[in-house]
């Protein structure tokens, strides 16, 4: 009859069983030379490898990209192609078609915000000579003007996060007094709905057909390109140009055009603003002030939906999808 183990033994080796780590399928690889078994009560993570973008990038910010890691000043900094030459408008390498288009420094935004506010020059006529569009004009006025009433207040500017930003962009300045190369095209024209459709329009081959009666053909009330344009008044001082007058006289004529421009522009505004104000009828109250106008419903167009009529504002319903709609043109223009 074999001996019989004592039961202290039995119990000190079942102890010793589960002390030990017991190591899952799941957590040990195919390959443990790779990773790292680690035990089921661990809560420890793997060291894991890097992977191979990331040990290209560290090779490359050791080797050629070591001059990338600092700023230098008055450089945009963009990482140049292999074989290329130095560039300042191409920030991504393997898109050569997407360019950085340039943008004010605080130089020229000084300037033009001096020439207006002090000076007391016109919108159109700093535009004109900067090469300025005239939207990008008022908008750096009016950022200005917030900026030196915060000035005047005391409110503290994010001056070095402004320069930090513009010396990574390429920038633009003026010099005052001389003739700088314009930034950006002032004239464009928009693209009018009307002028996308395609036409067949009959004519006399003895007949001079000009903008005027191409703005006609699409549409009776379409004004021509001369008159669309933002500036307009420089169309009509490169044709005295064009007759011979000189450009003192006829750079002067166009100051005089656009103030006269400028000015009916203000004056419509004004009558505008009376003239809603007039029509209004104000109820103060503690909390609010109530605001009165006389509409008449009458008014609402041919199919009810002028944009003077009543609701107008809070949503007119649109019958596209629904049945027994005409979906086709009724009329040619």
């Amino acid at each position: 009859m074999p001996p019989r183990t004592s039961s202290t033994a039995v119990t000190l080796s079942a102890l010793a069983r589960s002390a030990k780590p017991e190591l899952s399928t799941s957590q040990c690889a195919a390959r443990p030379g790779q990773q790292q078994c680690t035990a089921g009560f661990s809560t420890t993570t793997s060291r894991e490898a890097l992977s191979v973008p990331r040990r290209m990038f560290l090779d490359f910010m050791n080797t050629g990209g070591r001059r990338y890691r600092r700023h230098t000043p008055g450089e945009t900094n963009y990482i140049q192609p292999r074989g290329m030459p130095p560039n300042n408008n191409m920030p991504f390498p393997i898109n050569p078609l997407f360019r950085s288009r340039p943008v004010l420094d605080d130089k020229a935004r000084e300037l033009i915000w001096e020439k207006i506010m002090k000076n007391g020059e016109t919108i159109k006529a700093v535009s004109a000579e900067l090469g300025v569009d005239i939207r990008r004009v008022a908008a750096v006025v009016r950022l200005k003007e917030v900026e030196k009433d915060w000035e005047a207040r005391g409110k503290k500017l994010a001056k070095p996060y402004a320069k930090a930003i513009l010396e990574m962009l390429p920038t633009k300045t003026f010099k005052a007094g001389m003739q700088n190369k314009p930034f950006e095209p002032i004239n464009e024209l928009h693209v009018h709905p009307y002028t996308m459709q395609q036409l067949f329009w009959p004519t006399s081959e003895s007949r001079h057909f000009t903008r005027e009666d191409a703005a006609k053909a699409f549409h009776e009330k379409l004004l021509s390109a001369d008159k669309r344009v933002p500036h307009p008044e420089l169309i009509q001082m490169e044709r005295e140009l064009a007759e011979g007058s000189s450009q003192l006289v006829a750079a002067g004529r166009f100051k005089d055009a656009v103030m006269e421009s400028e000015r009916k522009a203000a004056e419509k505004q004004v009558q505008k603003a009376l003239a809603e104000e007039k029509s209004t009828t104000r109820v103060q109250t503690k909390r609010f002030e109530f605001r009165f106008k006389e509409i008449n419903s009458e008014l609402v167009g041919p199919k009810g939906k002028a944009r003077s009529a009543v609701g107008w504002r809070y949503g007119a319903p649109y019958y596209d999808r629904a049945k027994g709609q005409i979906k086709i043109p009724t009329s040619v223009p």
